[in-house]
């Protein structure tokens, strides 16, 4: 990916880039991708009528964290109350998605994978969040 080259060449951010911002961001697009991949192999199996949910929650978390990501990677300003907030929702989104693939995981790899991402989503997510709050010193 190319996310630490092109924000670090942003004015506004000068060359000094939070290695944990990017490492968040590239989370957020690889769950994107991994979400709708799976929603779209859901649709392929047999038993698609019992992936349903999997398939609604899959794009779901594909939008948000889609959204988020762009939304993170716009450095001329920053909204920190307003980031926080908007990586909360989509570590709990990711959350509930990890959870409904999990279900699946024993018979569909790709629910397996998926709620593998969704999960290192979460976590990425949660830290950025929680960072956004620490205190500056």
């Amino acid at each position: 990916m190319h996310t630490h080259e092109i924000i670090s060449t942003h004015p506004a951010v000068g060359g000094a880039l939070d290695p944990a911002l990017v490492a968040t961001i590239e989370a957020l697009f690889d769950c994107a991708q991994t979400c709708t991949t799976c929603a779209d192999a859901c649709l392929a199996e047999d038993d698609v009528v019992a992936l349903r949910e999997c398939i609604r929650i899959d794009l779901d978390c594909a939008d948000v964290c889609s959204s988020v990501g762009r939304i993170l990677s716009r450095r001329t300003t920053s909204d920190a109350p307003g980031l926080k907030l908007l990586l909360e929702t989509c570590a709990e989104i990711c959350r509930a998605c990890a959870e409904e693939c999990e279900r699946h995981a024993a018979h569909h790899v790709h629910c397996r994978v998926c709620a593998d991402v969704c999960r290192r989503c979460e976590q990425a997510c949660g830290t950025a969040a929680g960072a956004l709050t620490a205190p500056v010193h």
